[in-house]
């Protein structure tokens, strides 16, 4: 195997090495990457001898470091990666339209969480723990940000 074609192996095998500790989770590339350089590193040494394989192994210690580094300072990882942050709310409630002791109707069944109207607003509800069917009434025990915890009203 020709020098050129082993250097290029190793290059290769370091880019997969740094693209795993980067980018890439799950171990396949870097186990790749890793063997990829063990075989160039071996071939120089079998092929070319003693003071080439010490070169081409400096080399790639020297490029792995350099890689690893530049990928890390680099702004591509920036670009690539999800900054969106998320403001929105699951159950959007109004300041002041619900209330404890609130009363309202199950739209679905609460096991234990579901749908139910109160004060002409539709709301998640959660119950303490029993189930309650649609169509029952319910109050509303407890308002804890957008958590509204409820319980059945026998009357």
């Amino acid at each position: 195997m020709s020098l050129f074609l082993i250097i290029l192996v190793v290059l290769f095998g370091l880019i997969l090495v740094a693209l795993e500790i980067v980018a890439l989770p799950g171990g396949i590339s870097g186990i790749c990457g890793g063997i990829l350089v063990a075989v160039g590193i071996w071939l120089t040494y079998s092929n070319y001898g003693m003071a080439t394989g010490n070169i081409i192994l400096l080399s790639s210690i020297v490029i792995g470091i350099a890689l690893l580094a530049f990928f890390m300072k680099s702004r591509t990882w920036k670009r690539a990666s999800l900054n969106d942050e998320i403001d929105s709310k699951a159950n959007p409630l109004n300041e002041n339209v619900v209330k404890p002791r609130a009363r309202g109707v199950t739209i679905s069944r609460l096991a234990p969480a579901g749908n139910a109207v109160i004060d002409n607003e539709t709301v998640e509800v959660h119950t303490t723990s029993e189930f309650i069917d649609p169509n029952k009434p319910i109050e509303v025990i407890e308002v804890d940000g957008y958590r509204v915890l409820v319980k059945e009203v026998t009357e």
